[in-house]
């Protein structure tokens, strides 16, 4: 089996929020219309794991989600070459971690979260993942 990589996906809370995909069960995630980002998407694999970025409104890690259905053409873009991928929830973060935190934790100097602050969709490394979670009082099985 591939080794479990990690990503950071950002949605707006007003039009996709952590709580919604809860409510929902899973969703399909699409509408990137970046290369670098429709790359990313390209790269995860069933059982990748997520932090779900609330941008704009919020600027926190809300969750963690789990990519649920590799890329397959988007539907939103037909006769064009962009991708989409589905997502399913693994767990709300306890205590969300804001972007400011982030920011200020040299930790995180590397993140792409800052370094390509403009991609929706960017790679993580396991440490920073975890790094998260713990400031999250989160564990996920």
């Amino acid at each position: 089996m591939a080794t479990r990589r990690y990503w950071l996906m950002k949605s707006e809370p007003y039009k996709y929020s952590f709580a919604q995909l809860v409510k929902d069960g899973q969703t399909r995630w699409d509408g990137v219309r970046n290369y670098e980002a429709r790359n990313n998407l390209r790269e995860m694999k069933i059982g990748d794991l997520a932090l779900f970025y609330h941008s704009n409104d919020g600027k926190s890690v809300a969750g963690v989600a789990r990519i649920k259905r590799e890329a397959y053409p988007d539907p939103s873009a037909p006769d064009e070459d962009w991708s989409a991928v589905d997502v399913e929830p693994v767990a709300p973060l306890k205590v969300q971690v804001s972007l400011d935190t982030i920011r200020d934790d040299p930790a995180f100097a590397e993140i792409a979260l800052l370094k390509r602050s403009r991609l929706s969709v960017v790679p993580v490394s396991k440490e920073h993942f975890d790094r998260i979670l713990k400031l999250g009082k989160t564990k996920i099985a």
